[in-house]
């Protein structure tokens, strides 16, 4: 599989899943966490029964649970243990029928694997092993609901492994309490480091000048694979649509397009056969897409925590890697969170005719002006 020298993450997590621990793990996708679980499993499976499912690996995304799936499939050609991604977008009957003919090994998203449940078709009665792969994402999505229920279907034996990017108070409560036994707790690289070939530049720039920004940064060299975050799945689709227009080849990944749909854009993005990929950060989640050169933020992140996972989709084992982010006015005092979390300020970059050394924002328009004159169009004024 090209493997030669365990991750820090693999180092220190295949040992006590091999001696049956529990674990909650801080480590962020693309430290090779999925091989730090998945392999020692499926050498743990090899000595066991087959023709039922001995292990539930949860996620929250379909693109997560697919790609982990497959990680899975790949590792254990040749094997005798089989896999089964269970997602929504998709038909339920294949999915059905893999489950029935006794898959091992389950990924799936809680609300299709508990709609499967209530069919007969997912039956949990055997599950040795629990996989919850970025639980800090599930929890921000709503899932803890569904996460409960199927604990409460799952055997009270078991070993249980828990992944998660952040490590937020009620994730861990949650975790001790109702999902982990005597866990180890281990953490791997601070998700608040990124690595040293990252390099990061912010451009302060007025919102009505975003796109032109942007093409042009697209114009310059060595823009090679470029995953663009948007805020709002309707600003990804008129962001992609407008690059269509000047003549970039892009595509976007929402969770409004369709699993085939968003299935094609990856794909695409991967194969290198479109350029720009325009996502949401839900979209994005877990991506694991080699080869990605730049991260543009068209719109600034929430936050510190969803900032250092979008840059964190390149500059990946040792490589180097640009994430530029774009702030307006309005954006700003969320970059100023991001650098006291970073430790430090990012460096500023200047184009020509588009940025500026400081983005002043809107004067507020006088009531006075709002009556003079009716119909009459008011210009907004700048300090």
């Amino acid at each position: 599989m090209g493997f030669e020298t365990p991750t820090p993450v693999q180092e220190e997590v295949v040992p006590l899943v091999l001696s049956d621990r529990d674990v909650i793990a801080t480590a962020e996708t693309g430290s090779g966490k999925t091989a730090a679980f998945l392999l020692p499993i499926l050498q743990k499976l090899e000595a066991g029964p087959t023709g039922r499912t001995r292990v539930l690996i949860l996620a929250p995304t379909r693109e997560v649970a697919a790609q982990t799936a497959a990680q899975s499939v790949a590792f254990s050609k040749g094997s005798r243990l089989r896999t089964v991604a269970v997602y929504g977008g998709v038909g339920m009957e294949p999915q059905r029928r893999a489950l029935s003919a006794g898959a091992e090994i389950v990924v799936a998203t809680p609300g299709r694997l508990l709609d499967h449940h209530h069919r007969g078709a997912a039956v949990l009665t055997s599950v040795e092993i629990l996989v919850i792969d970025e639980a800090d994402r599930m929890m921000d999505m709503g899932f803890l609901p569904d996460l409960r229920r199927i604990l409460s279907l799952l055997p009270r034996k078991r070993q249980s492994l828990l992944f998660s990017a952040t490590m937020p108070i009620p994730l861990l409560e949650l975790a001790y309490a109702e999902i982990l036994r005597d866990p180890v707790h281990v953490e791997v690289d601070s998700p608040s480091v990124p690595p040293s070939t990252l390099s990061q530049s912010l451009y302060l720039v007025n919102s009505a000048r975003k796109t032109d920004l942007l093409l042009d940064l697209l114009e310059r060299e060595g823009m090679g694979s470029v995953l663009v975050f948007a805020r709002t799945r309707r600003r990804a689709d008129s962001l992609a649509k407008r690059l269509t227009r000047a003549q970039v080849n892009a595509t976007c990944l929402h969770g409004d397009r369709s699993q085939s749909e968003r299935e094609t854009a990856l794909r695409a993005f991967r194969k290198r056969q479109v350029r720009v990929l325009v996502a949401t950060d839900v979209a994005a989640r877990g991506l694991d897409v080699e080869g990605v050169t730049h991260v543009v933020n068209f719109d600034v992140p929430n936050g510190p925590g969803d900032y250092l996972h979008r840059i964190g989709r390149t500059a990946r084992a040792g490589a180097a890697g640009d994430a530029f982010t774009l702030a307006s006015w309005e954006e700003t005092a969320t970059i100023a969170e991001i650098e006291r979390t970073l430790g430090h300020r990012l460096r500023r970059a200047v184009v020509q005719g588009m940025t500026e050394t400081e983005v002043v924002p809107v004067a507020p328009v006088r009531k006075s002006a709002l009556t003079r004159g009716r119909g009459r169009s008011l210009s907004r004024s700048r300090r």
